[in-house]
């Protein structure tokens, strides 16, 4: 099974790797792919990866790429995790809104909706590619807005589902 996690240079990506090696056994992932945009990042977390998943002896091939269609291409899950804007724009939209005296969140309020303004169209043109180059996979959504993003790829016909981390 080809995992690939599109934003793969995230903070979150250790924690994902580790549930992934940990649970090998219930998970068969043979390749995970790590893509991200930003070499740097990926280098980093895809370097601090490489160790954990051989520290714990994980059987599987982890790749790391900045080619999004190789990334998806025959892939059974497609896990999006990304943050349109980077930390930039997550500033702005939990400091702006207050300001007027309106949510400033990355998940509800005017916060919300500016990131899914941004978020929406990137996740569903990944959501084309996965639509083409590996049509029978789950796309799994974790980017915030979860509820937004998540039905857009459901109304665009998607085969998806969301994640949040925690309950809000």
């Amino acid at each position: 099974m080809k995992l690939a996690v599109v934003g793969g240079g995230s903070t979150y990506t250790p924690e994902l790797i580790e549930g992934i090696a940990r649970r090998a056994d219930r998970l068969p992932v043979d390749e995970l792919v790590l893509l991200d945009i930003d070499p740097e990042r990926l280098e980093i977390v895809g370097g601090l990866a490489g160790r954990m998943l051989r520290r714990m002896e994980w059987p599987g091939r982890l790749t790391l790429t900045s080619d999004t269609d190789a990334a998806i291409d025959g892939a059974s899950f497609v896990l999006i995790q990304l943050r349109v804007g980077g930390q930039a724009a997550r500033l702005v939209d939990e400091t702006l809104p207050p300001t007027f005296g309106t949510i400033g969140q990355e998940t509800t309020g005017a916060g919300g909706f500016a990131k899914a303004l941004r978020t929406v169209p990137v996740v569903l043109d990944i959501a084309e590619r996965v639509r083409r180059l590996a049509p029978d996979a789950w796309i799994v959504d974790f980017t915030n807005p979860v509820g937004i993003v998540t039905k857009a790829l459901l109304d665009e016909g998607h085969k998806a589902l969301g994640l949040c981390s925690a309950a809000m």
